[in-house]
């Protein structure tokens, strides 16, 4: 049964969202469609790019940017179409300019605060002493061994 399933996974090859309609006859044409769609990001799924995507939308832009290659634009051209249209979110590396700084510097300054979270913890840690435990009186080692005999009878 694990040797089935092995070589079930082995074989299994990612699946394309683009379909067969989609695709262009002109292959150097649909090489840069494919290139163009790598690089945009699906705003319906967010982690993925169009060309990875089966969302209606991601289809809607898969198209749109052949039919842009088939008027004759350049790759350029028809990012530049659909960051107009959409903002730069759509791009999967966005440019580094003031509106998009945020988004490049959020990872660096998650990091700091988790580092910064991590010594403080460690250092709390360090400063736990270890609390003594004084010995019992006698009065309550009395209620304990009457508790113990009360469990065992």
């Amino acid at each position: 049964m694990k040797i089935t399933v092995l070589s079930l996974i082995l074989f299994v090859t990612p699946a394309l969202a683009i379909q067969p309609d989609e695709i262009l006859k002109d292959t150097v044409l649909e090489e840069r469609a494919r290139v163009i769609s790598k690089e945009l990001r699906c705003l319906v799924c967010q982690n993925q790019s169009i060309d990875d995507s089966d969302a209606p939308l991601a289809r809607d832009l898969r198209v749109l940017v052949r039919e842009r290659l088939q008027a004759g634009e350049s790759n350029e051209e028809v990012i530049n179409f659909v960051v107009d249209r959409y903002g730069d979110f759509v791009l999967l590396r966005p440019p580094v300019k003031a509106s998009t700084l945020v988004l490049w510097l959020s990872p660096v300054a998650a990091l700091i605060v988790g580092i910064f979270l991590l010594l403080t913890w460690f250092r709390k840690q360090k400063q736990l002493v270890p609390v003594q435990a004084k010995p019992l009186s006698e009065e309550e080692k009395k209620k304990l061994q009457a508790a113990f005999k009360r469990d065992e009878g």
